[in-house]
């Protein structure tokens, strides 16, 4: 099982945007925290703000911050913003019946633990007990 780098910085950029919530920061600033262009960031930005999870401004003083109150924003939640809803899990087997697949159930399961899991993760509470590895 396997994210795109996309959620990667996306993840990364929502624990910077917690630690300083009434503070816009820049795309540059961001960028360069995490060694990825400001382009390459300014496309998962753009899915983050449209998502809702966080807004943008313009201007001498404009950039990034969270939008949502952040104790309500899940790792699933920019998961989702990034990647979609779509189940990580479809069954291969020819002519695709659930009712064929044999692992179907198993890997459902699996896969709403998980969700279960991220979606508890919230990123002010991870950010803040990480606060001291977050620059």
């Amino acid at each position: 099982m396997k994210y795109s780098k996309a959620t990667n910085y996306a993840l990364h950029t929502m624990m910077f945007l917690a630690t300083a919530p009434d503070k816009q920061i820049g795309v540059q600033q961001l960028a360069d925290k995490q060694g990825v262009s400001p382009t390459y960031l300014s496309k998962i930005l753009t899915k983050l703000v449209k998502s809702g999870l966080i807004e943008s401004s313009s201007g001498a003083n404009g950039g990034y911050r969270m939008k949502r109150s952040n104790e309500d924003v899940s790792f699933l939640d920019v998961i989702h913003a990034i990647e979609g809803t779509a189940s990580l899990f479809n069954c291969s087997l020819h002519g695709n019946q659930s009712s064929e697949c044999l692992i179907q159930k198993e890997m459902v399961e699996a896969e709403r633990k998980m969700e279960e899991h991220l979606r508890n993760q919230k990123i002010q509470a991870f950010a803040a007990s990480h606060a001291a590895h977050i620059k």
